[in-house]
């Protein structure tokens, strides 16, 4: 794909972006046995369900009530009641393994002077542990949340937080990076520089919205900028 021009600032989602959802999972799929990957799936499913109805719905909730209540309904329909299972999960939760190509495309963005930032639905006390956890936080100039604005992406006020925030009132001065679907083509469609990172292999949602690009890796990314 073509360098992006006129970059001020890069902003990444976290959750299936920097962050691997499924390690809580993974880690316990021993204990967990057979359903373990349909667990995690399902779990990740109703998590963005759940924000995207409470948004509809005016009922908002912050990602860590989100979370456990998606984690409640994928226990519950796979018929898994062990003792403590949830608890350990979502203890996991907060220290989530940074996919291996995070630390280094962000550095390598750092050591050009680029402003970096997650925004994200995450709470902010979420974010913060999983930030320092995975050693990205001396990576990062800000760190967004979704509590600033009281909705879940893909509401416009979400990616227009980033705007505000880094007091940058032309969108496609913004480069943003996810690799969800549904969040890079709302964002494009916001009116920003999307890269979408592939790393599922997955098509275009059917929604209004073109990413500026397509990459596999997050590595990629600083030598488009």
């Amino acid at each position: 794909m073509a360098k992006l021009e006129g970059i001020r600032a890069c902003v990444f989602d976290a959750y299936g972006t920097l962050f691997d959802v499924h390690s809580p999972v993974q880690k316990l799929a021993a204990e967990i046995g057979e359903k373990a990957d349909a667990l995690s799936q399902l779990w990740r499913q109703k998590q963005l369900e759940y924000s995207w109805l409470r948004s509809l719905m005016g009922v908002h909730a912050d990602f860590w009530h989100v979370t456990s209540d998606a984690l409640d309904y994928a226990l519950a329909f796979h018929d898994i009641d062990e003792p403590g299972l949830k608890d350990e999960l979502l203890a996991l939760y907060l220290k989530l393994d940074a996919y291996p190509d995070a630390k280094e495309a962000l550095a390598a963005l750092k050591s050009r002077n680029m402003r970096t930032a997650i925004l994200s639905n995450g709470s902010p006390s979420m974010l913060d542990a999983a930030v320092r956890s995975a050693g990205l936080d001396k990576l990062l100039d800000q760190v967004l949340s979704v509590e600033d604005v009281g909705i879940y992406k893909p509401s416009r006020r979400v990616y227009r937080l980033a705007m505000q925030k880094f007091v940058i009132h032309d969108a496609p001065a913004i480069c943003f990076v996810s690799a969800n679907t549904w969040d890079a083509q709302a964002a494009a469609q916001f009116g920003f520089q999307v890269v979408r990172i592939d790393r599922f292999s997955l098509p275009n949602d059917r929604i209004p919205g073109k990413p500026a690009g397509l990459v596999k890796s997050l590595t990629e990314l600083p030598a488009l900028l």
